[in-house]
């Protein structure tokens, strides 16, 4: 896989290096990825029901649980896709003019209106249109590895979070074993966009699948990812792993939540399915 190690200046934190294969230069990934989303966006869902792998409605809505969204809570979806995160979000919050969703891809949000009824916003992460201190529950799906600044973006959700706000970033993570990660590797670069291309006929939406991946195997390690979160401003920050693929990224804003009482987070499971990772 190629990609470029260049030092980024000012102390930036890329998900990610430079992937040439598929953009030139830094400046040009997230004209490159609004338009494969795009493009891609009214298949995504028949893609992602087909390489799911566990992660599914069930899942996600146990995640956030997990990380403590309740009954009553204002939440803010970041890269919302066509909404699979934001549908478990309105359904624990109770109601979904609840929950903002904000994408920088039209065909993506178009998507997620469309099938939730949610709010919905045109922005990215590192710059979000949203009144400081207004959100209880602040998610991303997903969608880390297309930030184009970690340290940028989770300081935008420290800023738009009320105190005690909660902070939940899902993301798929690679196997820490050879096999684990040749296996996922095979599945993920080969068969899966093989299989988009046949089950949708969409070129862009293939791409997208090898893109996703190349992605999740040049992405920062989880402890740069933590270590950001806590740069942020957010305590409590830990990282929760489900099925050795999973990564549940979750931390807290300090001071006394001014919304609805949030219950003590639950606590993790040390199994199989789900358990804190020690940093």
């Amino acid at each position: 896989m190629e990609s470029s190690q260049r030092q980024n200046p000012g102390g930036a934190l890329p998900p990610h290096p430079t992937l040439a294969q598929y953009y030139g230069h830094d400046a040009d990934r997230p004209q490159f990825v609004r338009r494969l989303f795009d493009l891609a966006a009214r298949d995504y869902d028949t893609i992602e029901g087909g390489m799911a792998m566990g992660s599914g409605r069930r899942y996600r809505r146990e995640a956030l649980r997990r990380a403590g969204l309740v009954a009553g809570m204002r939440v803010l979806d970041v890269a919302i896709g066509t909404g699979l995160v934001a549908r478990e979000a309105s359904r624990l919050a109770g109601d979904p003019r609840s929950v903002i969703g904000l994408d920088p891809s039209t065909g993506m949000l178009t998507e997620a209106r469309r099938q939730l009824g949610v709010t919905g916003v045109l922005g990215v992460g590192e710059q979000l249109p949203i009144r400081a201190a207004s959100i209880d529950f602040v998610s991303m799906g997903y969608a880390l590895r297309h930030l184009a600044d970690l340290g940028v973006a989770f300081r935008e959700f420290f800023r738009v979070l009320r105190p005690g706000g909660i902070v939940c970033v899902l993301e798929l993570t690679k196997p820490a074993s050879r096999v684990g990660f040749a296996a996922l590797r095979f599945y993920m670069r080969r068969i899966v966009p093989i299989l988009t291309r046949l089950r949708t006929g969409n070129v862009e939406a293939e791409m997208l699948m090898r893109y996703f991946w190349d992605t999740v195997e040049c992405c920062v390690p989880p402890e740069r990812i933590l270590a950001a979160l806590d740069g942020a401003g957010f305590e409590d920050v830990r990282r929760t792993l489900a099925v050795g693929l999973f990564s549940e990224y979750t931390g807290r804003k300090p001071g006394p939540c001014r919304g609805p009482s949030h219950p003590p987070r639950t606590q993790d499971r040390d199994n199989f399915f789900a358990r804190r990772m020690t940093r």
